[in-house]
């Protein structure tokens, strides 16, 4: 039973068949193609039995295996190898077709080569998955097929490996190596001109070109007979919060990706660079009530405390309940913080309802919106409009627009730091906030 399930007839030997065919309804005119069709016949059943015995005389003639890594990282390409041997002793055909997760809904995989005795081969292909979680890889199969190509032998490795799919990894790599080499500004991070000094003192340095003429330290100079300056680094150990609405706002899509996942992303990232320069990171969670509070700490192994806390992360159909957020964070936060609230606001009288407790929180901590853009709108408007329906749409596209645009000015003008950005720029724009204000010493 083991043999009949793994043996395949190759798509080869169809056609072989239908020449034999074909001879054999020619021969009902050409008398003397008769006997060599049945020759031919007695040939080709030599040749499939041949190939049958060429496959199974060696046991386990193949071998394969996936290379995956410990954890897939949402919403990026992550490379996979399948690694695969020949210990036939001829040139093998393999084919290969391995059961992907259902979460990428590919039913299409497929990769064909030709392998020498004992040759490695290795292939490579990516995925992106775009929701966290376990995803489970079924059979990895190998059709092996010798260079009579009439039969196929399945062989199959490495079923149910399952890996988990965490917040983006390599986005945090990405901005991790960036952060240490100082390099932000490579990825659209901007420079932010320094209105003032922060209070910690670091070293006395000779002036070079582009120093700022008010550091110049004058007793240092004099001792010196140089110019010497004062350099000043920002504040260091300061509590940063990054609080996530799991409501139903953000439950909206966009590339394949939810609002939350993009806020996880970018939270999994900027707690990396804050933590890197010394400062406290922490986060929290809310809808109807606070499902997840980490208090911020400065240690890099809490980076990991908060990536298991972010992969657990799914939204509710709720709305949030901003008294309870700012309970909690009267109760729990005990000192002034950087607060990174990641929500969403369709229409002002949203903003509205929330206003108060935006307004509470930003007098005890310095509080930062975060809310998006709705791209979809923003393709519709730049759209041409060719019949009234058309015109009309664009229109309230244009309102949406503009309501968003109203809110940032109507927080701006209450003194809460805010950030209107694309889903795609969320991480970009968060660290661009946090340096600018980090610049300003306003914490």
């Amino acid at each position: 039973m083991q043999f009949l399930k793994s043996l395949y007839i190759h798509n080869r030997f169809f056609w072989y068949i239908a020449i034999l065919a074909s001879g054999f309804v020619l021969s009902y005119w050409l008398k003397w193609l008769y006997p060599f069709c049945w020759i031919l016949t007695f040939v080709l059943l030599t040749l499939f039995f041949l190939d049958i015995y060429f496959l199974y005389r060696y046991k386990n003639a193949i071998s394969a295996t996936r290379d995956l890594p410990q954890k897939l990282s949402n919403s990026d390409y992550n490379t996979l190898r399948i690694l695969f041997k020949s210990k036939y002793p001829f040139k093998t055909e393999i084919e290969l077709i391995d059961e992907l997760p259902e979460q990428f809904q590919k039913r299409d995989f497929y990769h064909k080569a030709k392998v020498l005795r004992n040759q490695e081969h290795v292939f490579e292909y990516a995925v992106r998955p775009v929701e966290r979680g376990e995803y489970v890889f079924g059979n990895l199969n190998v059709y092996a097929s010798s260079p009579l190509q009439f039969v196929k032998r399945r062989y199959k490795f490495e079923k149910d490996t399952m890996v988990p799919v965490y917040p983006s990894i390599i986005q945090m790599q990405q901005y991790d190596f960036l952060a240490i080499s100082n390099k932000l500004t490579e990825l659209g991070l901007k420079k932010i001109r320094r209105i003032g000094h922060t209070q910690e003192f670091e070293q006395i340095k000779e002036y070079v070109v582009g120093d700022d003429f008010r550091t110049i330290n004058w007793k240092a100079t004099a001792k010196k007979n140089q110019l010497m300056v004062n350099q000043y680094q920002d504040e260091k150990s300061q509590p940063i919060y990054s609080i996530i609405d799991i409501g139903r706002v953000m439950k909206m899509p966009f590339n394949g990706l939810k609002l939350l996942d993009y806020a996880i992303n970018s939270t999994l990232a900027f707690s990396n660079v804050a933590l890197k320069r010394n400062d406290k990171t922490g986060m929290l969670t809310f809808s109807k009530k606070v499902a997840n509070f980490v208090p911020a700490v400065q240690k890099l192994t809490h980076l990991n405390t908060i990536l298991e806390t972010l992969y657990n992360i799914d939204t509710d159909f709720s709305d949030a309940d901003f008294g309870q957020l700012y309970a909690h964070a009267k109760r729990k936060i005990n000192h002034r913080s950087l607060l990174l609230l990641y929500t969403n606001f369709e229409h002002p009288s949203a903003l509205k309802r929330q206003l108060p407790y935006l307004l509470a929180l930003a007098k005890q901590h310095v509080l930062v919106v975060i809310f998006f853009e709705n791209t979809e709108l923003e393709t519709l408007v730049t759209e041409n409009a060719e019949d009234l329906q058309s015109i009309y749409h664009k229109t309230i596209a244009e309102k949406f627009i503009l309501e968003k645009r109203v809110m940032q000015k109507e927080l701006q003008q209450y003194g809460i730091q805010t950030i209107l950005t694309k889903p795609e720029e969320l991480t970009i724009n968060t660290i661009n906030k946090y340096l600018e204000i980090k610049a300003r010493g306003l914490l």
